[in-house]
C-alpha cells in the first residue's frame, strides 16, 4: 500500500530522511495550446480524481469549487482505504467509476503508460482525458493554478482571482517556505526513520508554524486581503493537523487549537464556503490511521477531536480584507455531500 496520502512514491534515503518523489506526468490543460503537452480547457472533457483524505489532492477541490467549475471538470472521488493497486472507486456502484469504467486510478495511468505508467506511484490529483481515459497531469501544484487561470472563459461570475500577477512573486515565496516545512514537513517527521532526522523536520515545522502566526496576527490572509493560492495550500495542512498530525506523525510540541492566530484562521477559511464544505474528517482519518500500518500497525482510528471546534467564533474579520475580494463573491451552497454512497471497508 502507498505509504503517503495521495501524492507520488515516497521513501526514506539510507540518512532515515523522507524523500518524496515528484509527479510523473506534467502535461497542462490551458486557455490557447500551442505545442506538445499542453491541452485544451474544454468543459465536459475531463474528470478530476481526487482522495478527500489527501491534502495534495483536497487543494484541487477547493480551487475546482471556489472557481464554479462543477458543470465543466466533474469530479470521482475514491475510497479512503487502498487495495494493492492503490486509489480504487470501490465507493462508487459495482465498484467502477461511473464516467471513466475504471476500478482503479491505476487504469487512466496505463492507458497513458503502459510501459512506466506507475513508475512513481498512482497518485491523486489527477486529470484524467474522458474520451481516451488517459491521465494527463498529475502535476499537483500546477493544477489548482492553472484551474484559477486558464478556465477563466467558463468559470463562475465572481470568482476570486487566486494568483493575481501583482502578488505572485510573494505567494510563491510564501508557498516554498510552506511546503518544505510544512506541507511536506509533518511527512518527513512522521516517516523520518532516524531521530536526528525526525527532530530536524520536527524543529523546522513548529518554527515555520510559530513564524505563520506571527504573520497572521495582524492581517487576516496570508498574502493580500483576500484568498490565494497560499491560503489554499496552507489550509489543507492546518485542517488534518489535530485530527491526524499532531498525534499520527508526532507533531506534537503543540495542537493546531493551541495557537492563537494561526487556528483563528484556520477557523475564518472553514467557514468559508470552498473549504470547510470540501473537509472529510472520516475519509481523512481512515485513510491516514488504517493505511499507513508502518506508523499504526493495530489500525485503531482515533474518535477525536471533536469537528465542532472549526464551528467556533474567530473574529479573523476584524483584520480587514475579504474572503473573495472587493469584486467577488462566495461559491452557491453545495446542494449534497461531497462524498458518494457506498460503504468503506474496514
Amino acid at each position: 500500500m502507498s505509504t503517503t496520502a495521495g501524492n507520488t512514491k515516497a521513501y526514506a534515503d539510507s540518512s532515515g530522511s523522507f524523500k518524496r518523489r515528484g509527479p510523473r506526468f506534467t502535461d497542462r490543460i490551458v486557455a490557447n495550446p500551442t505545442g506538445e503537452g499542453e491541452w485544451p480547457a474544454e468543459p465536459g472533457r475531463y474528470r478530476l480524481v481526487v482522495s478527500l483524505a489527501c491534502p495534495w489532492a483536497h487543494r484541487s477541490v477547493i480551487v475546482r469549487r471556489l472557481m464554479g467549475l462543477e458543470d465543466a471538470i466533474s469530479l470521482g472521488i475514491t475510497d479512503p482505504l487502498q487495495d494493492d493497486r492503490s486509489w480504487r472507486f470501490s465507493l462508487d456502484e459495482d465498484a467502477k467509476d461511473p464516467v471513466l469504467g475504471y476500478t482503479h486510478l491505476e487504469q487512466a495511468y496505463l492507458a497513458r503508460d503502459p510501459e512506466d505508467g506507475t513508475e512513481n506511484g498512482v497518485s491523486v490529483p489527477a486529470i484524467v482525458d474522458v474520451a481516451s481515459g488517459q491521465l494527463v497531469t498529475n502535476d499537483y501544484p500546477q493544477i489548482t493554478i492553472d484551474l484559477g487561470q486558464q478556465w477563466r472563459a467558463h468559470q463562475r461570475a465572481g470568482a476570486p482571482d487566486l494568483y493575481p500577477e501583482e502578488l505572485r512573486e510573494e505567494i510563491d515565496g510564501v508557498n516554498e517556505g510552506v511546503f518544505h516545512d510544512v506541507n511536506n514537513g509533518v511527512y518527513r517527521a512522521g516517516f523520518a526513520t532516524k531521530q536526528a532526522r525526525y527532530e530536524e523536520a520536527f524543529t523546522a515545522l513548529f518554527a515555520r508554524l510559530d513564524a505563520l502566526d506571527e504573520r497572521l496576527e495582524n492581517q487576516r490572509y496570508l498574502v493580500g486581503d483576500h484568498i490565494t493560492e497560499a491560503d489554499i495550500r496552507l489550509f489543507t495542512t492546518l485542517a488534518r493537523f489535530d485530527a491526524v498530525y499532531q498525534s499520527h506523525f508526532k507533531c506534537n510540541r503543540q495542537k493546531l487549537a493551541e495557537f492563537g492566530a494561526l487556528w483563528a484562521y484556520a477557523r475564518d477559511l472553514y467557514q468559508t464556503p470552498g473549504f470547510g464544505d470540501t473537509v472529510d474528517f472520516d475519509h481523512i482519518k481512515r485513510h491516514y490511521y488504517m493505511v499507513q500500518t508502518t506508523i499504526n500497525p493495530t489500525q485503531i482510528v482515533p474518535l477525536g477531536p471533536e469537528p465542532s471546534a472549526w464551528l467556533t467564533t474567530h473574529h479573523r474579520e476584524e483584520l480587514g480584507g475579504s474572503p473573495f475580494g472587493p469584486e467577488g463573491s462566495a461559491p452557491t451552497p453545495l446542494e449534497h455531500p461531497l462524498r458518494p454512497l457506498g460503504p468503506i471497508d474496514m
